[in-house]
């Protein structure tokens, strides 16, 4: 079932084609990534998906409805994870379902009852400070679902981390989404990352950026980290780097 579709998106700045008749679409519980290089417009078509800029032309559905400018549809977390440093973690957690209009001590309670799931058991009464980089962004990306109508906008989630971290945040995502099939669409650089976490993937590439491939990993599942070794993983990965560098 189509979650999420967006038809020949275009945006312009003073005059300037940023982004061109891209149509995209995400399916209920898949993952999708959006690859790459900088400049292509990555963050621009995201702006445009979460309704915090109005496309020139196209329009954008979330389960049919015509969602197009409209902010607060669906959850967006950026590369930083923007946690509040004078709120605990359970607090920051809580914020998006205070803001919805929940009151704070049923938002706590709804918040808490996912940290043991999410990995963040004990870190209720801590502060951000307090925390490692990957138990940031578990909190984070808890915040985000908590935030979600059952689509998640990611952009570059995991970059910031160091490679190590990222490695065991990669392993503990795909086991989440395994349990809460939420459909996300990732922004990503990159190409192991987007293969290893991807149901498809998008290539976008020119100025302006356009949609130049679209991708099926049919890899099996569940994956781990040991699938980036295999030759199906780097056959895989030949023929999207040669896409990436053809396109661009």
């Amino acid at each position: 079932m189509e979650k999420l579709k967006a038809s020949n998106i275009s945006v312009c700045f003073d005059g300037v084609s940023i982004i061109e008749d891209i149509s995209i679409h995400l399916n209920e519980g898949e993952i999708v990534s959006l690859l790459g290089v900088s400049g292509s417009g990555k963050t621009t078509l995201f702006n445009v998906l979460s309704g915090l800029n109005v496309p020139n032309s196209g329009r954008v559905l979330l389960d049919g409805e015509d969602v197009t400018g409209k902010s607060g549809k669906m959850s967006y977390m950026l590369q930083k994870d923007l946690l509040l440093p004078h709120y605990t973690v359970l607090d920051n957690v809580a914020l998006p379902l205070i803001v919805k209009g929940e009151k704070k001590k049923t938002a706590r309670e709804k918040a808490a009852e996912h940290f043991r799931f999410f990995g963040l058991e004990g870190t209720e009464k801590k502060y951000p400070h307090q925390l490692s980089g990957g138990m940031r962004q578990r909190a984070a990306f808890l915040r985000t679902y908590l935030a979600s109508e059952g689509v998640a906008l990611l952009d570059e989630p995991f970059s910031a981390l160091d490679t190590i971290t990222k490695t065991a945040v990669h392993q503990w995502y795909l086991d989440i989404m395994k349990e809460i099939k939420l459909s996300s669409l990732i922004v990503t650089h990159d190409i192991d990352e987007a293969i290893l976490l991807s149901d498809r993937i998008y290539i976008l590439s020119g100025k302006p950026g356009r949609i130049s491939d679209e991708i099926s990993i049919d890899l099996p599942k569940p994956r781990n980290n040991s699938l980036l070794m295999t030759d199906e993983f780097l056959t895989l990965k030949r023929k999207i780097v040669e896409k990436i560098s053809f396109a661009g």
